[in-house]
């Protein structure tokens, strides 16, 4: 049982998240919490201490009356819960709980530590928050967001249980579970910070990772159905440049390829005498979108790496404001909950899943255009040219998304506008940010899907698949389960769904 001792790694999300697994809070988190939660409740006596005893945001100038700050909390979190839109996926949302439950468990926000129980019990009971796509700026962190986590916390606002959105005070009842009742500073000590953004970030690196195998596993397989020449995935070359992800991309493409009886070496049919020879009938060197994967999927790998360490220094950082320091025994006011780091890293993240969505799409192209492969009918048409379309309808599925995914990858980290009264006047659109990459991965998901339904049926028309690679087999195995070989033009979105569901949920473990 995966256990919250003030810091997190991507393996407990995907344990907690993807898996399902209870968690539990340390004895010695509980006591750094309270040790907490006692010093600011006795330092902010006679001393003004923001989301303490001041208003919020430009309205801190207001001193608060000591019987009034309790109300105070339970206003701020009340009127914040404004969000519009979607509602974020259970998931998301039970990720950025536990990102808040983690950054909590650090003993720097002056909680009361029923706060970090009933979030823990949320979590276990897989009771997910109400909480919108819509609303949150990324300045003072994912204050609206976190409104709606907050809500429910106190008993209020609504709920998903067993698939179905329910009151919360409803489901409370039925579980046996005590909402908060605030004591010092709850209200803004959970809504204030970065973990919707951080929290949905961290699902999206853990799908773009699977992403990222199931691109390596097509792009290893059209190195099969076209025959290419072996060298450019070779260790001698990939390593002559220095960066770690191509040279990873070629590993595991090889790893893949391994058993494979239909990739070529040079040396044998050019690096021969070739006297008498004036136009070659095969391509010397493939198309970029064959011969280039390890120069273009290696800084994806690169970028993703980066992308997971930020997001874990930021799940095990403290992201509120003011910051209780106990050892100090001080309480300093700043900008930790300032969401840039998350912004310009989920920006990032999109960017390099459009460029696999267009390898993707590209690859698609080259396996429908019989002038281009040479090999293959138009649009891998197993029935009667003119007659039947093969895969030409779900080509402009591909096309489009890809299309969509471009526009999308625009970066949200230098679109701030100044709000809340130009109080924050800079801002980081972290949680859109965030909320956009998901969309541009669920869309790549798609694309890969159909080049992936279009790489089997390739395979199927020029008789490969005893001949293919044993994890290329793996694949055709797996998607001719969903998809039986087709000659007859049949309805394509049913399994364009299910095998895009199948690599949304299944992992083909390619790169370390």
């Amino acid at each position: 049982m995966p256990k919250i001792k003030g810091k997190l790694g991507i393996e407990e999300f995907y344990s907690i998240i993807f898996k399902g697994e209870p968690l539990s809070i340390d004895d010695k988190v509980i006591k750094t919490v309270k040790d907490s939660f006692d010093f600011l409740k006795e330092f902010s006596k006679n001393k003004v201490i923001y989301g303490v005893n001041t208003g919020f945001g430009p309205m801190a100038q207001y001193k608060i009356k000591d019987s009034e700050t309790i109300q105070l909390q339970y206003n701020l979190i009340r009127s914040h819960a404004s969000g519009t839109g979607n509602p974020i996926p259970p998931k998301y949302v039970k990720a950025a709980m536990l990102a808040r439950l983690n950054t909590l468990s650090l003993g720097n926000s002056g909680v009361h530590p029923s706060a970090l129980e009933v979030m823990t019990s949320l979590i276990n009971e897989d009771v997910t928050p109400l909480i919108f796509e819509h609303g949150g700026v990324g300045a003072s962190g994912d204050l609206v967001q976190l409104a709606h986590l907050a809500l429910v916390l106190i008993g209020e606002g609504e709920v998903f249980y067993k698939g179905e959105r329910r009151p919360t005070q409803d489901v409370f009842k039925e579980l046996n579970i005590t909402p908060i009742k605030v004591e010092l500073r709850e209200g803004l000590g959970l809504i204030n910070g970065t973990s919707v953004m951080t929290g949905i970030g961290i699902v999206n690196a853990i799908y773009t990772r699977r992403l990222l195998e199931w691109t390596i596993c097509c792009s290893s397989a059209i190195n099969e159905i076209v025959q290419a020449y072996d060298d450019h995935l070779s260790e001698e070359l990939n390593h002559t440049k220095r960066h770690k992800g191509q040279r990873e991309i070629a590993r595991a493409m090889r790893s893949h390829l391994e058993d494979s009886t239909l990739t070529r070496k040079r040396e044998h049919h050019l690096y021969v005498d070739n006297n008498g020879v004036s136009v070659f009938e095969e391509k010397v060197q493939e198309y970029y979108s064959i011969r280039c994967v390890p120069q273009i999927l290696g800084p994806v790998l690169d970028t993703l790496s980066n992308v997971e360490r930020t997001l874990i220094e930021e799940v095990n950082s403290a992201n509120d404001n003011p910051i209780v320091n106990v050892e100090k025994k001080n309480v300093y006011h700043g900008g930790n909950f300032h969401g840039d780091y998350i912004s310009l890293e989920m920006d990032k993240l999109k960017l390099v899943v459009t460029k696999m969505t267009m390898l993707a799409e590209r690859q698609l192209n080259y396996l429908l255009n019989s002038k281009l492969n040479d090999i293959l009918p138009p649009f891998v048409n197993l029935g009667t040219l003119g007659l039947n379309f093969g895969m030409q309808g779900v080509q402009f599925t591909a096309t489009s998304t890809t299309a969509e995914n471009q526009m999308l990858s625009n970066p949200m980290y230098v679109h701030s506008i100044p709000n809340n009264n130009d109080n924050q006047d800079i801002v980081s659109m972290g949680t859109n940010a965030a909320n956009i990459t998901k969309q541009v991965i669920e869309n790549a998901f798609e694309v890969i899907a159909i080049e992936m339904i279009t790489v089997v049926q390739a395979i199927e028309y020029l008789d490969l698949k005893d001949k293919v690679s044993s994890k290329t087999r793996m694949m055709y195995d797996a998607v001719r389960k969903i998809v039986p070989p087709f000659k007859d033009d049949t309805i394509m979105y049913p399994y364009v769904n299910e095998v895009k569901d199948y690599i949304i949920n299944h992992q083909n473990k390619e790169v370390k």
